[in-house]
């Protein structure tokens, strides 16, 4: 996927040859502030997001809710929650969402990836920073879907053999095309917040009528 991107982060730091206890040590020392840290195999990406980044974050995750809604599917949104793989990977995604693992992760304050499941799905705003290292990450993880848009349009990767591929339709919204949310997603820059998921939500119900 050909990224573009549309503007510069207010904030964008890489390290190499980080250390994981060090990774450790400033996740829980910036874990006040709204930096946002992703290490992989030593690099360390360290990133403060732009107003323009957090209201495409805000409004896909809200139109994931509105999907769940509409279609009646049980979802848990844990945000951008911090997971890790220790001594390998760890990031917090802009979105995630558990879905079919509800279950195993309800009502949990901490959770551990070494007993407890990986997020279903992970929302990815591609606008300010490459999200080509995430995935790395990602499949350490186990995520099993992740959505990424970049200011134009919004891809469905999903994790097959420990690396992802491109796919036309979400495993866990068969009946709608997502990629179609992209233009909604366009439209946020001049559109009410909510009348914008209004309308998102008339083109839901008007998907699952067809």
């Amino acid at each position: 996927m050909t990224t573009k991107l549309f503007s510069p982060p207010d904030e964008m730091i890489h390290l190499s040859e980080i250390s994981w206890g060090t990774y450790e040590t400033l996740s829980e020392e910036l874990s006040n502030r709204l930096l946002r840290l992703t290490y992989n195999r030593g690099n360390l990406e360290i990133m403060a997001a732009s107003p323009e980044h957090e209201r495409f974050k805000k409004l896909a995750g809200r139109f994931v809710e509105t999907i769940a809604e509409e279609l009646n599917i049980r979802i848990e949104p844990l945000g951008s929650t911090t997971f890790k793989r220790p001594q390998l990977s760890g990031t917090e995604p802009d979105e995630c969402f558990y879905i079919g693992n509800i279950d195993a992760v309800r009502g949990k304050k901490r959770l551990d990836l070494a007993k407890d499941p990986a997020p279903d799905l992970v929302l990815e705003i591609d606008i300010t920073s490459s999200s080509h290292n995430r995935l790395e990450v990602y499949a350490d993880l186990g995520i099993a879907e992740v959505w990424i848009y970049n200011g134009e349009s919004l891809v469905i990767k999903q994790l097959q053999n420990g690396t992802y591929i491109t796919a036309q339709t979400s495993q866990f919204f068969l009946s709608l095309l997502i990629g179609e949310m992209a233009e909604f997603l366009q439209q946020s820059e001049t559109m009410d917040y909510l009348e914008l998921v209004k309308v998102f939500r008339n083109w839901v119900r008007s998907q699952i009528g067809k």
